[in-house]
């Protein structure tokens, strides 16, 4: 199956994840929302779909919601702690 050219994160707050679906297997970055603050505790990428940047899609989603929320990020999740170092754009997030 090839993989899709534009995957679609979508947000499901009921969940408290954003996600993505790729060649059957689900992408996830999970969260818990605290005041003020969101607190990104997991992200999940199927070992078959490994560095294609689906990990980094969420992480951009999660991030660019917490800074239009005006939250400030707490990255327990060493993935998205990493993303936020490469990413000096999204530093003034952190709390």
């Amino acid at each position: 199956m090839e993989p899709s050219a534009n995957p679609i994160v979508l947000h499901n707050p009921a969940a408290s994840r954003f996600e993505l679906e790729q060649e059957g297997h689900l992408v996830v970055l999970e969260y818990l929302l605290e005041k003020g603050k969101i607190v990104f505790t997991h992200t999940g990428v199927p070992q078959e779909l490994g560095g294609r940047g689906l990990g980094s899609l969420l992480a951009r989603a999660g991030l660019d919601l917490a800074r239009s929320e005006g939250l400030k990020v707490v990255p327990l999740c060493s993935f998205i702690a990493g993303y936020i170092q490469k990413h000096p754009e999204y530093q003034d997030l952190i709390e």
